[in-house]
């Protein structure tokens, strides 16, 4: 790590912060300020500002905006400093990436660097991360290991949706809108006081369907397709029958209908980049079927008991989940080989499905936690995981009907156990120590075989493969928070995490199970949060270092519909990152971030293949033979160097108690590569997407009818590819526009 830049960075930051403080406490008429957000991002309740650590928050209105035209978990890409978001699976298995650790993997259990926690419940499988978001009270992110408070697999960072929990008044709210595509999206919730002051509950409900808008042009008999249905519902009951007792639950379900990713064969154009000239967004020629089902249920219960000044907390979490998805994966239709084939290059057709027929997931957690109004505060606790998942994969022959040819199935049984630690203590009125370990067991048992038409196909049945995995790692964090003023904090903080080993094997091609070894990151970040101008500017500044061992690299792409694990020697990341809320006067309030980051692959020896499809790499050649070429000195994919989102929103109040607001966002990422490998038309430039909302707020305070547009100026961007046939790429986004009708009762 380059830690005599980091310093330096840090005294110019601590610098900063002492000079614009001056002034900061005078008095000022002005009586408008901004929120200061509680956030649970050390597992207890605190202001955003006094956390030693980079956390954003999303809620109220730039939640709802963004969320507005009906797109899955992806509404959040790009939204946050250095937090980027892709799928190739369409709306249930999104693909996260913080500071540039991600993973590109797209089999059923991979696992991600980045966790997902819904209501501090881990949602470890993919699928389970694309759960919708709706009635929520904010979505918090951490940025940087995690591993301390929240365990296997947040070398990268977390991301915790916090729903709103049942109150004691009646309350609640609706909200829907109609759109392009005939798209109309519903979210509404009730809280209904059963028992006064003793028993209490909250019922959510979110629609969200759209109509088939993308015309398949294959044959008279093809179907329309890129519309989707999706249904999700919460209940929650909160009971408090004495004072030092409280209780939650949560029960909720997903029921979606829709579309799988639809692949575009050779939309980006041969050597030069970017799509091709006469690309059209609302039509393809797909040979091969397509279809997506998702079913998910769980619970989450919460027990809260205080003794004296201590509060002991059981967390306890269950998920069930099925799934299914088959596609046209060369993205067109036929083959050179036979009558007809396009549009472009098809060497061979491809149609592929996968499934999982059960994924369960148990997680149990409990923890004792000291008083936080004491000079030392500490909790410790312990954690239990398991998982069981099935899988399965099928290859089709487009041709010969849809018939299919070979089928894989895959079990994997993956078991955490865990005990941690963590304290504060103030030494001095303005300066805090925090430290935390947690030690942390992983296990996984693997089993796969493969099975075949011998009439249909020339491959082989496989024996089952039998794999397992099991590693004891540390992670920890030291940290050191300094009150320069009452309006600046700054700090630094060390942290190390880990990811437990992965198994793959993607055999319906191959015959090799694949395994990454544990990677572990040792991360170095300082910042200083700044409160100025009487509340009403929150500005958070922070750099970052971090050295990756080992860090688990999937090699998608090359001449096959594979996908291999494997470990890069090192990785090094380095970036800065910057938030701002602003409040220049009452009825304007301007947010946005800006990050830059910089990652590097460290390994001279590591080589992976290059295309399949005929495309121009530009990394330097491993072997003409193989077609490999070495990645040392790459980025990671899918990790953008500039990433910045900026919101507008303006509020202009009109006689009789009525007010129209504005609000405008934009977001916007530099050039991203798609594979481990570096090539000129497997990546795409950048990517820029503005979205706006006009609405009438009625005079009751509680109503407002609004115009809605999302990627207003229809930016279209491929944002991945499918690499070992031809130049197949997928898409962000359309352009939507709608009406949208909100009240809160």
């Amino acid at each position: 790590m380059n830690f005599g830049r980091l310093f330096w960075t840090l005294v110019l930051i601590a610098m900063l912060s002492i000079a614009l403080s001056v002034n900061a406490d005078e008095e000022t008429e002005e009586v408008y300020i901004l929120e200061e957000i509680v956030v649970t991002a050390r597992k207890r309740e605190q202001l955003s500002f006094e956390v030693p650590l980079s956390v954003s928050t999303i809620h109220g209105d730039k939640s709802n905006t963004i969320r507005s035209s009906g797109l899955d978990l992806r509404f959040l890409s790009n939204r946050t400093p250095s937090l980027q978001m892709e799928s190739s699976y369409g709306r249930v298995f999104p693909r996260l990436y913080i500071r540039g650790l991600g993973n590109t993997d797209f089999d059923l259990n991979a696992s991600q660097p980045v966790s997902l926690l819904s209501d501090g419940v881990v949602l470890e499988n993919a699928l389970l991360k694309g759960y919708p978001v709706f009635d929520v009270d904010r979505i918090e992110v951490l940025r940087g290991p995690q591993g301390t408070l929240f365990g296997r697999n947040t070398p990268a960072g977390a991301i915790k949706f916090e729903s709103l929990r049942p109150t004691q008044t009646f309350e609640g709210y609706v909200r829907v809108n109609y759109g392009r595509f005939n798209a109309s999206n519903f979210e509404g919730a009730v809280s209904v006081p059963l028992i006064p002051s003793v028993l209490s509950s909250r019922f959510s409900l979110l629609s969200q369907w759209r109509d088939d808008w993308i015309d398949n042009n294959f044959n008279e008999e093809s179907v329309s397709l890129g519309g989707h249905l999706d249904l999700a519902g919460r209940i929650q009951l909160l009971w408090t029958p004495i004072p030092e007792l409280e209780a939650w639950i949560k029960l909720h379900a997903r029921d979606l209908n829709g579309t799988s990713r639809l692949f575009r064969a050779n939309i980006l154009k041969p050597d030069e980049g970017g799509l091709i000239d006469d690309f059209e967004r609302d039509s393809i020629t797909h040979d091969g079927d397509n279809e997506q089902t998702l079913r998910s249920g769980g619970l989450a219960a919460e027990l809260r008991y205080n003794i004296g000044n201590f509060q002991l907390i059981s967390l306890t979490g269950y998920e069930r989940l099925t799934n299914y998805s088959r596609g046209d994966i060369d993205g067109g239709y036929g083959a050179t080989f036979l009558a007809e084939s396009g549009p472009g290059f098809i060497p061979f057709p491809s149609e592929t499905a996968s499934g999982i027929p059960l994924l369960s997931q148990f997680s149990q957690e409990v923890r004792l936690m000291s008083p936080d109004d004491h000079s030392l505060s500490y909790l410790t606790g312990i954690y239990y995981f398991h998982e069981f998942v099935e899988m399965e994969d099928f290859n089709f022959l487009t041709t010969a009907g849809g018939a299919m040819d070979r089928a894989v199935y895959q079990e994997q049984t993956a078991t955490a156990m865990a005990a941690f630690a963590s304290a504060t203590y103030s030494i001095i009125e303005d300066l805090e120590l925090g430290a935390g370990v947690r030690l942390s067991n992983d296990a996984k048992d693997y089993r796969a075989w493969r099975e075949v038409v011998p009439d249909k196909t020339d491959a082989k049945p496989l024996e089952p493969i039998l794999q397992d995995q099991q590693d004891t790692v540390w992670s920890g964090d030291i940290s050191i928070r300094y009150q320069v003023t009452p309006n600046v904090q700054t700090y630094i903080r060390t942290a190390r995490g880990f990811r437990a080993p992965s198994i793959q094997g993607r055999l319906l091609f191959d015959d090799e199970v694949t395994i990454a070894d544990t990677e572990t990151i040792l991360s170095v970040e300082g910042g200083t949060k700044l409160r100025l101008l009487n509340q009403r500017l929150h500005l958070n500044l922070g750099v970052f270092n971090y050295m990756m061992q080992d860090q688990q690299l999937s090699a998608v792409g090359g001449e096959s519909n594979v996908n291999r694990l494997l470990n890069a020697e090192s990785t090094t990341g380095q970036g800065v990152e910057v938030e701002l809320m602003f409040l220049p006067f009452k009825s304007l309030q301007v947010s946005g971030g800006l990050s830059y980051n910089h990652t590097n692959i460290d390994d001279p020896a590591l080589a992976v293949a290059g295309c399949g499809a005929p495309c121009q790499v530009l990394d330097p050649i491993a072997s003409e033979e193989n077609n490999t070429f070495y990645i040392d000195g790459n980025s990671l994919p899918q990790a953008p160097e500039w990433i910045a989102d900026i919101m507008l929103r303006y509020m202009l109040e009109l006689p009789n108690g009525y007010r129209i607001i504005a609000a405008t966002d934009w977001v916007y990422r530099s050039r991203v590569h798609f594979f481990l490998y570096d090539s000129v038309e497997f990546s795409d430039d950048s990517l820029l997407e503005g979205g706006i909302r006009l609405a009438c707020q009625l005079s009751d305070g509680y109503t407002e009818v609004a115009f809605i547009g999302r990627n207003i100026l229809n930016n279209t961007s491929p944002t991945g590819g499918i690499d070992f046939n031809n130049l197949t790429g997928y898409m962000n986004e359309p352009r939507f526009w709608g009406l949208e009708l909100a009240s809160r009762f």
